[in-house]
C-alpha cells in the first residue's frame, strides 16, 4: 500500500536498503530489509566471517526511518505543486546510534521510526532497529532534511 514511496528514493540496486514498508503514517514508519548474502561489503568485512559493517546498518536505518518518512512528510505538504521532473535527495545533518547485536548476511531486520519533529523543512525521528526475533540490534537519533531538487532536461 505504501510502497509507491520506494520509487520516489534515490539509491539504486546495491545501496538501497528497503525492500517493504510496513506502516507509514505522519508520525512513524516501519520498514523492512533483507540483507543479501552476496553484498559487496561482506567480501572484505570481514573475510571468512562476513558481518554487516556499523556504517551499513546505520545506512539501512536512515534510509527506512528518515528518508521514507521524510519523502512521504514532503510528498503530502507539496502534493499539489510536485512535479514529476523534481526528484527528492535526502541529506542527513545528524546521528547518535548505539549498537547491541551484530547483524549477518541473509537477515531480515525491522525498523521502526517514531517523527520527534518535521519543521522547516528539518525531520528528527527515533529509530531503531530489530531482529526476526524482535530483538534490538540498534537505536538512535537522526536528523536531515529532503530537498526537492528539479531536474534539468537536456
Amino acid at each position: 500500500m505504501n510502497n509507491h514511496i520506494l520509487s520516489h528514493l534515490p539509491y539504486k540496486s546495491s545501496f538501497r536498503f528497503v525492500d517493504n514498508i510496513l506502516l507509514l503514517s505522519e508520525d512513524e514508519v516501519r520498514g523492512e530489509y533483507t540483507l543479501k548474502e552476496d553484498a559487496f561489503f561482506y567480501e572484505d568485512h570481514f573475510a571468512g566471517n562476513p558481518v554487516t559493517p556499523g556504517v551499513i546498518v546505520t545506512e539501512i536505518m536512515a534510509q527506512i526511518g528518515l528518508v521514507v518518512l521524510g519523502i512521504f512528510l514532503v510528498l503530502k505538504e507539496t502534493e499539489f505543486n510536485f512535479m514529476d521532473d523534481d526528484s527528492l535527495y535526502p541529506l542527513l545533518t545528524s546521528t547518535d546510534v548505539s549498537f547491541y547485536k551484530m547483524v549477518l548476511p541473509g537477515e531480515k531486520v525491522t525498523v521502526i521510526s517514531k517523527k520527534q519533529y518535521f519543521r522547516f523543512g528539518k525531520l528528527k525521528c527515533h529509530v531503531e532497529m530489530l531482529d526476526h526475533d524482535k530483538e534490538l540490534i540498534a537505536s538512535g537519533t537522526f536528523a536531515g532534511i529532503i530537498k526537492k531538487i528539479a531536474v534539468k532536461n537536456g
